[in-house]
């Protein structure tokens, strides 16, 4: 097999993370439409981010936030957004670049994109990376995209989450919650 140094799984990943971007940007200018709302993951070592440090100890390698009733002044731009929500009652500005976004879920529409961050916004410039390892014969390489199963229970939430919070005890309405309650189980 040829080595890939087009590098499509990148670009695909770049592309997908525009339209998070483009949504955003929606979301900022004109407030979330009907019942959308968004569960968004992300890496906290990834660089860019900007947290306080009482969060990223108790998040030290990933955070869910969600986008719903309780957040303010959401600004997006090209590389990232910005977002002030409460974790446990206490006002936080959080700072995430697109490229540390692992997931973005709509549960709304059941819309769903997962980032592969070992292809977050690979500038050609490096050269080609390191081959990714080989799919099965006959599986083309594309990224973890798509709209992801409900949670096999099928259960929904107690309680509705309104913003972001933290894990071990959500507070005021806040809950941190996982993207894999969302995933296909293999």
């Amino acid at each position: 097999m040829a080595d890939d140094l087009i590098r499509y799984d990148v670009l695909v990943q770049d592309a997908l993370r525009g339209v998070v971007r483009k949504v955003m940007r929606e979301v900022a200018e004109g407030g979330l439409p009907g019942d959308h709302h968004f569960y968004i993951a992300f890496d906290t070592t990834a660089p860019g981010v900007r947290m306080s440090s009482r969060l990223r100890q108790q998040h030290p390698e990933e955070m869910t936030v969600v986008l719903q009733h309780q957040f303010w002044d959401l600004a997006v731009s090209e590389h990232g957004f910005e977002v002030g929500l409460s974790f446990g009652g206490v006002p936080e500005r959080l700072l995430v670049p697109f490229a540390a976004v692992k997931g973005f879920f709509d549960p709304s529409v059941q819309f769903g994109l997962q980032f592969d961050p070992a292809t977050a916004s690979q500038p050609a410039a490096d050269g080609p990376a390191a081959p990714a390892a080989a799919p099965p014969a006959g599986v083309s390489p594309l990224p973890k995209a798509g709209v992801p199963a409900p949670s096999p229970s099928g259960e929904k939430p107690s309680t509705p989450p309104s913003e972001g919070a933290a894990e071990d005890k959500p507070k005021e309405g806040a809950e941190v919650v996982s993207l894999d309650a969302f995933r296909k189980k293999p």
